[in-house]
């Protein structure tokens, strides 16, 4: 699937990106695609892979990505959120979704590096997933790659259907909005913590995410970071612009 032309700028970044990063110990995905009432976390040591998409060809459900959880990372998470007041619970059993082994595959294709997923809640309440990311902050100190797996552009039914002047323009007004909120210094912190609660009023945001999901890793990440992030993508996936940001 991702061989697909339209992922081909997508992939291009994820293998240049990973070599501007310091290798980490282990690595921290929110995914888009992992939803629980409350926090959860991955804890196996061994996880398995889920094969959470339909009606693609048969090599994509065989794709084989070894990698191994990371227990005291898993157990590290939980104190913090629990210390901040989230719920949260560990799970064992639960494997790693595609939007951690897509993009993992990609940047570290030989699974060296341990991995836990943290879950989005299904309330997909803006303000919360700040706080998620606010309870995780001390990560920062440690070695651990945060990694918030979305993407800034995910309607479906528009991915699908033919583009128009007005559909490109609705959807660049859409990520010029969240380049300039996530990457605008002169914003105070409370500030952009504001506009990214309130993203639904921005302009043609339903259009660019008619369900949240995949919009609220970035929140997690922001609340994580608590500073102004830097534009390390800005381009098309699927003939959509989209973009991705480093703090």
């Amino acid at each position: 699937m991702l061989e697909d032309i339209g992922h081909q700028k997508m992939v291009a970044f994820l293998e240049e990106i990973v070599k501007s990063i310091t290798k980490p110990s282990a690595i921290l995905v929110i995914s888009a695609h992992w939803e629980e009432k409350k926090v959860t976390i991955t804890s196996g040591a061994a996880p398995s892979l889920i094969y959470d998409y339909y009606g693609f060809p048969d090599k994509s459900y065989q794709i084989h990505y070894p990698v191994k959880g990371e227990p005291q990372l898993a157990k590290k998470v939980h104190q913090l959120l629990q210390e901040s007041g989230i719920d949260a619970i560990l799970d064992e059993q639960r494997g790693f979704d595609h939007g951690v082994f897509v993009p993992l595959k990609i940047m570290v294709p030989d699974a060296s590096i341990p991995c836990v997923q943290l879950s989005l809640t299904s309330d997909l309440d803006p303000e919360h997933h700040i706080q998620i990311g606010a309870a995780l902050s001390e990560l920062r100190k440690s070695n651990v790659l945060v990694i918030g797996s979305g993407l800034s552009f995910h309607n479906m039914e528009a991915f699908m259907s033919n583009t128009s002047a007005e559909s490109d323009a609705n959807n660049e007004t859409f990520q010029q909005w969240l380049i300039e909120t996530c990457t605008n210094e002169s914003l105070t912190e409370g500030e952009r913590r504001k506009k990214l609660i309130n993203w639904a009023n921005a302009p043609f945001a339903r259009y660019c995410h008619p369900r949240e999901e995949h919009l609220l890793p970035l929140h997690v990440c922001c609340g994580m970071a608590n500073s102004a992030a830097k534009v390390i993508f800005y381009d098309e996936v699927m003939s959509k612009k989209t973009c991705a940001f480093l703090w």
